[in-house]
């Protein structure tokens, strides 16, 4: 290796360990929650003081909307944290998500399912293949909206300790194609219809007569899957696996070979896996089918309520079944007893999940209580708007702010429902296709979900990585990360750059100009 490389490799190792480190000296993630729900509660006290109030048009909701920051330093604000706590917990998006997928996954672990089925494909494999095959896969993974989180991202970590790689490398990859690659796919997603339904509200707003289809931005994002795969390939390869360094923590995985049994045991559990599909697709995919429902916008019957609400139990089932079968045919479930048991020790797992996840519900609750998430995205937007930027130099300045305001406000439809209807008919005007500037936002607002505190499930990614690393923190996880969304951001807005000067559309019927 020349010195040059030498050099550049420990600079860059020198900096996330410096990020690490100080991550690491702060408190204990629950604690730290604590800490930031109180910097939020005197911070809503004093932009509440000085009287700071925007209005605008919110798209979700069709009407303009004025709000100011709510303070939680007075006596309604006391009363609010002390009612809500509860609910705030319990009504945390991931919380469900998680415990029930995991009933699933746990009974699919506990038997050596996973164990098993890893050998049989690791063992012999090229180990240079791994990282695309994970960071493909999580970027995959958002056709089933939020499951990636809990099933890719800890099979990531497995994958690449069965591997002798770093397990934290391998949860990073992971990580990264599921959160920072949220909006890259080869097919279409939840995220979607969702984002262009904001969209034509937008449109309408405005008085423009263009209503864009879900598809307007697929050309793009299809593209824009390779190339994720290929930069998070390098950066897990180059960067975070060689910064991590040698793994010498107590996980130690199974890599004796299959046996007979198990080899019995997985082909049963593949014929229970292939059942199960096959009698999914039945309840899903014929017309009439019966988790079908009248979509009362189309007329037409869909799956959307399906695919919000009953994704994760049918997860669980696609877990369960085999790793039921599996346990059966090795004799490591015997009883119901044992089901039990097994279920029981995945949600045993759960517990410091539980802690963590309590007060980052409170902090995530409060930060949107107050609105200061609402007024920062607003005045972000009044910003770049006030610039006067026309073309390229106005969409990579559009696509950092949105990957700032995602720092702030994790949600990308409601941030997104702020924002399109000042942008969509602003850019419209100045000739820029509203299926452009759905895009670019698209790509500022995944490239930083893996870094900010306030994105959902990033308290679950943390109880992930402690599993290997049990002095592991917030800075461990983000020093692990910002080479990835900055990585990403970069490439991706590159990327639309290079679109935009050979001039090719973003989806059909979807042209980058007016």
């Amino acid at each position: 290796m020349k010195k040059g490389q030498s050099k550049n490799n420990q600079e860059v190792g020198g900096f996330l360990k410096g990020v690490e480190r100080i991550g690491n000296k702060l408190p204990h993630p629950a604690i730290l929650f604590v800490i930031l729900s109180v910097v939020v509660i005197i911070a809503s006290e004093i932009v509440s003081r000085m009287g700071t109030t925007v209005t605008y048009y919110d798209a979700k909701a069709a009407e303009e909307v004025t709000v100011s920051a709510l303070s939680l330093f007075n006596a309604e604000g006391l009363a609010y944290i002390f009612n809500s706590a509860t609910t705030n917990f319990t009504g945390f998006a991931p919380l469900g998500t998680v415990l029930v997928a995991m009933l699933g996954v746990g009974v699919a672990e506990w038997t050596g399912l996973f164990d098993a089925t890893l050998k049989k494909l690791l063992l012999n494999a090229n180990k240079k293949i791994l990282t695309p095959i994970v960071v493909f896969t999580g970027i995959m993974s958002n056709i089933a909206s939020d499951a990636g989180y809990v099933v890719v991202i800890p099979i990531g970590a497995m994958i690449f300790a069965m591997a002798g790689r770093h397990p934290l490398a391998g949860l990073a990859a992971a990580f990264a194609g599921v959160s920072g690659g949220f909006s890259a796919n080869l097919a279409l997603g939840t995220t979607d219809p969702l984002l262009t339904g904001i969209t034509n509200e937008a449109l309408k707003a405005g008085g423009i007569d263009m209503v864009l289809a879900p598809t307007c931005n697929w050309y793009f994002l299809f593209v824009s899957t390779f190339v994720l795969t290929i930069v998070g390939t390098f950066v897990t390869d180059k960067i975070v696996e060689k910064n991590l360094g040698t793994y010498t923590g107590e996980y130690e995985p199974d890599r004796s070979e299959v046996t007979p049994l198990e080899n019995k045991g997985l082909r049963n559990a593949l014929i229970a896996l292939l059942i199960f599909v096959a009698i999914m697709a039945f309840l899903m995919f014929p017309k009439n089918a019966v988790f079908r429902a009248l979509d009362e916008a189309s007329g037409k019957m869909k799956l959307n309520n399906f695919l919000n609400n009953g994704l994760i139990p049918a997860i669980l089932l696609l877990f369960l079944v085999p790793g039921y079968v599996y346990g059966k045919t090795v004799g490591k479930i015997k009883t119901t007893h044992d089901l039990v048991t097994a279920m029981t020790s995945a949600m045993e797992s759960m517990g410091a999940y539980m802690v963590l996840a309590f007060f980052a519900s409170q902090f995530v609750a409060f930060f949107g209580k107050t609105n200061l998430g609402v007024i920062v995205s607003v005045k972000g937007a009044e910003f770049l708007e006030s610039i006067g930027l026309t073309g390229i130099p106005l969409i990579i300045l559009f696509i950092l702010v949105a990957a700032f305001l995602n720092l702030f406000m994790g949600s990308a439809s409601a941030k997104w429902a702020i924002m399109a209807p000042i942008f969509v008919p602003m850019m419209y005007k100045l000739g820029l296709h509203p299926a452009l500037t759905q895009v670019a936002y698209r790509i500022g607002d995944s490239s930083t979900n893996i870094i900010t505190p306030l994105m959902s499930y990033f308290a679950m990614i943390v109880v992930f990585m402690q599993k290997y690393e049990k002095d592991s923190g917030l800075g461990t996880l983000i020093s692990m990360m910002l080479p990835y969304s900055m990585a990403f951001l970069i490439s991706w807005t590159i990327m639309m750059i290079l679109w935009m000067l050979i001039g090719l559309p973003v989806g059909p019927e979807a042209p980058l100009f007016i």
